[in-house]
């Protein structure tokens, strides 16, 4: 299918523009050319919740900042953890405030976005170890959230959907039910090879060589932490017992044939998932739904699919 052609006049002037190399840029001014897109790029007015209040966890290195997002009903709700994407460089909670407004609003849930130390600063595994203190904060005290304790779910878009599932692996392995986990676009291999990483290597925001110095930045270069089931989860030994998933990749994306390849690794493991490459769109549609209708259409079919997932409603796969 062509590009969405809501998206290419955004393309167009982010192509025209030499971008700057990750690895070498200071990270500061890649975090602002993130606050910059994702400002040009927001609703012109808040999506309504019922209230919003920023806070902080414990975390393994000191207080991991958190914003809470209330629906505006009242009464036991579910309850999602969610991990922004930035490539565990960029993104904070407030280039993604207006996607986890509305996953709250959609969802009817408590959505608790975590704000974890970056790279190169702060590289594997301090994310991980932030995202998975909040997530057994969150789980620990479910009454002070959505107060479902059977309704507790994961969901995180690129970098974030790698942290949702691996914290989606912890908890299986520490015994902690989830109800669900929603990865969008999620990396999920350090050192696999897949034709996408080819076809859309440029020119649709992310490239192929962004991925290999965000990877290095996060990870490194040793091969076993690469490849340890922490950074790619795809590479799990085991991956039976997971939680429901809800796998969303974009045509144009670099990461889609490995976002694909987990879905089918999750479902050979006998993990329900819902999974569907959207047509026309790129990586970070999730984030662009205030200025393509074709994204808007696809968040809304996620969050409707999510939604479901945390009624207790089994999506079809797909």
């Amino acid at each position: 299918m062509p590009l969405d052609p809501d998206l290419a006049g955004l393309l167009d002037r982010a192509n025209a523009v030499a971008a700057a190399p990750v690895r070498t840029t200071d990270p500061e001014v890649l975090r602002e050319a993130e606050r910059r897109l994702s400002a040009a790029t927001a609703p012109a007015e808040p999506v309504d919740v019922g209230s919003v209040q920023n806070g902080v966890v414990p975390g393994p290195a000191g207080d991991v900042p958190v914003r809470i997002y209330w629906p505006a009903d009242e009464g036991p709700v579910p309850t999602v953890v969610y991990f922004h994407g930035g490539g565990w460089i960029t993104g904070d909670l407030d280039s993604h405030d207006h996607v986890t407004r509305r996953l709250c609003r959609d969802t009817g849930s408590v959505v608790v976005a975590v704000h974890y130390r970056r790279a190169p600063e702060h590289p594997f595994p301090a994310p991980y170890e932030d995202c998975l203190a909040v997530a057994r904060h969150v789980a620990d005290h479910i009454k002070e959230y959505g107060a479902r304790r059977d309704r507790v779910a994961v969901a995180g878009d690129s970098a974030g959907g790698n942290l949702a599932a691996v914290i989606a692996q912890t908890f299986r392995d520490e015994g902690r039910p989830l109800a669900a986990q929603l990865l969008v676009y999620p990396a999920t291999d350090f050192d696999g090879e897949y034709p996408s990483r080819t076809e859309n290597g440029s020119g649709y925001l992310l490239t192929s060589a962004n991925i290999t110095d965000i990877q290095h930045l996060y990870a490194g270069d040793d091969p076993a932490v690469r490849g340890s089931a922490r950074v790619s989860p795809l590479r799990a030994r085991n991956l039976a017992g997971l939680a429901p998933a809800i796998i969303a990749t974009a045509e144009y994306d670099p990461l889609r044939d490995e976002g694909l390849a987990y879905a089918r690794a999750l479902r050979n493991a006998g993990v329900e998932v819902f999974v569907h490459t959207y047509a026309g769109l790129i990586h970070g549609f999730l984030n662009l739904f205030p200025v393509s209708a074709a994204a808007d259409a696809a968040v809304g079919e996620l969050l409707a699919r999510f939604k479901g997932r945390l009624d207790g409603v089994a999506p079809p796969n797909a």
